[in-house]
């Protein structure tokens, strides 16, 4: 209920964000953990094939984010949200109707520029329309994108019972409906375009920001074992069980944590002081958590459970894990958010967001690339304990940063807020 009536707080753009976030993530994880086993059993394709199809998909998110932030700022975040979701709608709606190559390729490239334009946008629209609770909506977006990414492979893995078509569709639908919600409920802003220099400039003036470039490399080790939920974390409770149900309770463990404790955590903490301060603890938690799976999953040899209780007992300190990280994603990330826009002017916060994700992502991508590296040394090497130690520096670096940047007084003030009377879109 404590949830329900903060939900009911905030503005009409702000809620329709909330449940479309829920919506992203269930449309989102309804298909694509399960693209690449179609593609190989269905379809027939080749190891290398599906690492193209994926990796075009992936790179045209991450590499185009900056592109959806500075759309947001010059042509208003309502416009750019309704339009990444509609191309997610063809784009997922071409995943159940094609099977060639170039059809294949195309659907991936619309699916990945969709993120790239809605993800971005959607942040700068609540950071602005949110006013002086940032924080807590945040919080909020958290909690409902972490139930879709609960609900999504649940849904998924009910439908492909039937087939990856029906799922595809599926999701195709659920962005249809998001886009045509959008359309009708999401009130448009102001967009101030007179006396502006270009994108180039925008883009600019942010990347001189060194401040700003910064606290986004520092920011590595959050998106680096955020990750970790779904790749080893699961791969844990496998090991230390040897059931393959037990790595859906990773998850479950997140969303009832999520809804318990999120919104009172954040509140808390930002009666208490420095948000950087916080960010730091949230990146440190996140490290640590990776300790208790390493008791049970880093020790060579054992084999599997005899007993159902052995794998309870041996699934406990994964599980102990799994909260963990998500109280320091659950600490650290609303309070990120919250800054980023105050590294600059509000007319450039897509552009912000949208940098913010390019930086991040490519040093998250080099840092899950790592973590997998040492997950095959470990194995060969057996020394399996190899991946989680890797996890727990991540985070105490990343932390260790953080906390360098608020003594040196690097990081701002959360920015202050500034909405806009009109509520209709002005193009000068």
């Amino acid at each position: 209920m404590k949830t329900v009536r903060a939900v009911r707080g905030f503005p009409l753009a702000v809620r329709l964000l909330l449940i479309n976030q829920f919506g992203v993530n269930t449309g989102f994880y309804l298909l694509i953990p399960y693209l690449a086993l179609h593609l190989d059993e269905d379809l027939g394709m080749s190891a290398a094939l599906i690492g193209v199809v994926l990796g075009v998909r992936n790179l045209s998110q991450q590499g185009l984010f900056i592109i959806g932030g500075s759309a947001a700022d010059r042509l208003g975040a309502r416009g750019v949200i309704i339009a990444g979701c509609a191309l997610r709608t063809v784009g997922f709606g071409l995943f159940a109707l094609g099977d060639s190559l170039t059809v294949l390729l195309a659907a991936s490239v619309l699916s990945g520029l969709a993120g790239a334009l809605f993800n971005p946008a959607v942040r700068a629209y609540i950071s602005v329309e949110a006013g002086e609770r940032r924080a807590e909506a945040f919080a909020l977006f958290q909690l409902f994108a972490t139930c879709g990414a609960l609900t999504g492979p649940l849904l998924g893995s009910a439908l492909l019972l039937l087939d990856f078509r029906t799922s595809a569709l599926t999701a195709a639908g659920i962005f249809a409906v998001l886009t045509v919600a959008q359309a009708l409920v999401l009130p448009a802003r102001e967009v101030e375009r007179t006396g502006r220099p270009g994108v180039l400039g925008d883009w600019r003036e942010v990347l001189a920001n060194r401040r700003f470039l910064a606290f986004a490399l520092a920011l590595t080790g959050m998106f680096t074992l955020e990750t970790q939920l779904y790749l080893l974390l699961p791969d844990g409770a496998r090991t230390a069980t040897g059931q393959a149900w037990a790595a859906g309770l990773v998850l479950l463990t997140g969303t009832v944590a999520g809804l318990a404790l999120q919104l009172r955590i954040t509140a808390r903490l930002k009666r208490l002081g420095s948000r950087g301060r916080w960010i730091s603890t949230g990146l440190a938690l996140m490290g640590l958590a990776f300790v208790p799976p390493l008791l049970v999953t880093g020790r060579v040899g054992g084999g599997p459970p005899d007993t159902a209780a052995a794998a309870a007992l041996r699934l406990l300190p994964v599980l102990a894990g799994a909260f963990l990280l998500y109280l320091g994603v659950m600490v650290a990330q609303p309070f990120v958010m919250e800054l980023i826009p105050a590294f600059g002017r509000e007319s450039l916060t897509g552009t912000h967001f949208g940098i913010f994700y390019v930086v991040s992502g490519i040093a998250a991508a080099a840092g899950n690339a790592a973590v997998g590296w040492t997950m095959d040394i470990g194995e060969r090497l057996e020394r399996p304990w190899l991946p989680w130690v890797c996890c727990l520096a991540f985070g105490l670096l990343s932390a260790a940063g953080v906390t360098l940047l608020r003594r040196r007084a690097v990081l701002p003030e959360p920015a202050p807020a500034h909405r806009t009377a009109s509520p209709r879109e002005v193009v000068s």
